[in-house]
């Protein structure tokens, strides 16, 4: 279930809760991003390290002290089961190679689901010091500094921008992108690299994202309903359907470039393979 506008508005202080802990989560990646770790692989072929293992470690230890009956789903450790009917959900650091190479573009990314849905999206990035975050029927905020706070934020806003051509979109994983996604976009949108992806967005640096190849995790996307929508965008899976019961591809933008961008990916294959000398597409 996506985001749903007919919904109770979310809890507010659980939305405080959530940035105290992305913000302490930021603190110990950020550290470590200047730090000596260990890494390896795991069996999917991707990468964790120990901070990854430890910013996981201190949200769950603060979530079992809070909100011990909620389940938790973290993407390290997995399930944890609860018993209130309400899950959060931790991707402790979304990035982790850019972390690894020492590249400042990595987040800490936590949602909160309730019986309605998603209720609360958190997207901290520790090297700028910003943050988004969003309530159902809050608003979505961009926060700043150390020590943010909601008092001290500002709402985001999309942009108004309602022409695809020349729309300021950024690609994420477009090594991964089949030729035919990207030479359709390309002819059309103004494709730019990825740097804040969904904080970008919804603070009026990008009029879209595209989000293909490589599936992401349910846990890459869970944020992303709630502080889109809060923010006036619209985000879905590349076929148009929710983002969260798709087939983890993304589409986020400013919601009036939306229809325009799905007929210009209408019915193209979303990711290749990477080892292959001929794709097949």
């Amino acid at each position: 279930m996506d985001h749903t506008f007919d919904a109770p508005p979310a809890d507010r202080e659980l939305l405080d809760f959530a940035v105290g802990l992305a913000t302490r989560a930021g603190q110990v990646s950020a550290q470590g991003f200047f730090g000596e770790w260990g890494s390896r692989r795991k069996q999917d072929g991707s990468e964790v390290t120990e901070i990854d293992l430890a910013v996981e470690e201190l949200v769950r230890d603060e979530l079992a002290r809070r909100v011990p009956e909620d389940a938790i789903y973290g993407e390290e450790r997995g399930s944890t089961a609860g018993v209130s009917g309400r899950r959060w959900i931790i991707d402790p650091i979304n990035g982790t190679t850019s972390f690894t190479r020492r590249w400042p573009l990595f987040s800490n990314d936590i949602a909160y689901e309730d019986e309605y849905g998603p209720a609360v999206g958190v997207i901290n990035m520790p090297m700028s010091r910003q943050m988004v975050v969003a309530g159902r029927g809050l608003g979505c905020w961009v926060l700043t500094g150390e020590s943010p706070d909601l008092k001290s934020g500002h709402r985001a806003q999309v942009t108004e921008r309602t022409s695809a051509r020349g729309a300021r979109t950024q690609a994420l994983n477009p090594a991964g992108w089949p030729e035919k996604l990207l030479t359709a976009l390309h002819r059309q949108v103004f494709l730019m690299a990825s740097m804040g992806c969904i904080v970008d967005l919804v603070t009026g640096r990008a009029d879209a994202v595209v989000i293909a190849g490589p599936p992401m995790g349910y846990e890459d996307v869970a944020p992303m309903p709630v502080i889109v929508s809060e923010a006036g965008g619209r985000v879905t899976d590349l076929g148009g359907g929710p983002v969260l019961e798709g087939d983890m591809t993304v589409l986020a933008t400013n919601g009036l470039l939306h229809e325009a961008i799905l007929d210009l990916v209408e019915g193209l294959p979303r990711s290749r393979d990477l080892y292959a000398l001929d794709d097949g597409l």
